[in-house]
């Protein structure tokens, strides 16, 4: 049996009085890829980034219900946000490297967690950027600035800087669609690899990627979820016919 790493139940969240999350309950199964698919302002990145409270810093959003990662919920009032943010890392749409070194990117969450010994951050930065399959890439210019790699290399980093802080969960927001379909091969390929080691969930508005990469598959529409299944059942079998007119380009 699979165990679960977080789980959602009746949780709903709101922009001001625009409540964009209504009554989600979903499992999310550890080490699994969870595929979240829906239409442009379906919920999709608003419920990712519930997970690791990401949307606290947008004035007037409040979240209802509960949000549980490893059986605690995070939007208990003593929770520490920022051991949630530790434990559950996020990739955004667009790669985001600081305008700093490649070894001063990854380097960057563990200094801000307090991390002072050189050697020790040295073998953590080393390990996430071969974690990250980039490792072979970047070795002989870690000094050189971030901002040379190109846009695939920029994503990798991006993941292995999230990786450094040794997180549980990784929280994907169309981490290709910039990409090239080089570049967003490799990105597929790392997270099957990582999924041995995390919990994956990734927002796609690729039909075909969401098939490729994901164990679980999560269809949003209009603030709701409205079928949760394996991958292979949505995309063969789906439970109802909203889902099948998504997947199969009817709308959307």
């Amino acid at each position: 049996m699979d165990s679960v790493k977080i789980k959602a139940s009746k949780f709903n969240f709101y922009y001001g009085k625009a409540r964009v999350l209504k009554d989600i309950c979903i499992d999310i199964v550890t080490n699994k890829v969870t595929g979240i698919i829906g239409p442009s302002g379906c919920g999709k990145s608003t419920f990712l980034r519930s997970i690791n409270r990401m949307n606290d810093t947008i004035i007037g959003s409040r979240a209802e219900g509960y949000m549980m990662i490893d059986g605690k919920d995070i939007y208990e009032d003593q929770v520490d946000v920022v051991e949630i943010r530790r434990k559950a890392g996020m990739v955004f749409q667009k790669s985001n490297p600081f305008p700093k070194s490649i070894f001063d990117n990854v380097a960057y969450g563990l200094r801000i967690n307090g991390a002072k010994d050189r050697y020790f951050i040295q073998e953590r930065v080393e390990k996430s950027l071969k974690a990250a399959a980039i490792w072979d890439e970047v070795k002989d210019r870690l000094n050189r600035n971030a901002s040379e790699l190109s846009g695939g290399q920029q994503q990798r980093l991006c993941i292995a800087r999230a990786l450094a802080v040794e997180p549980e969960i990784i929280l994907m927001d169309e981490p290709a669609s910039a990409l090239d379909p080089t570049a967003t091969l490799k990105i597929e390929e790392l997270i099957q690899e990582l999924k041995k080691k995390y919990t994956i969930i990734i927002v796609t508005h690729n039909m075909q990627q969401a098939a490729r990469i994901s164990d679980f598959s999560a269809f949003f529409m209009l603030g709701e979820l409205i079928e949760y299944n394996l991958t292979s059942v949505i995309f063969t079998k789906p439970g109802k016919k909203i889902t099948e007119d998504y997947i199969t380009g009817r709308f959307g």
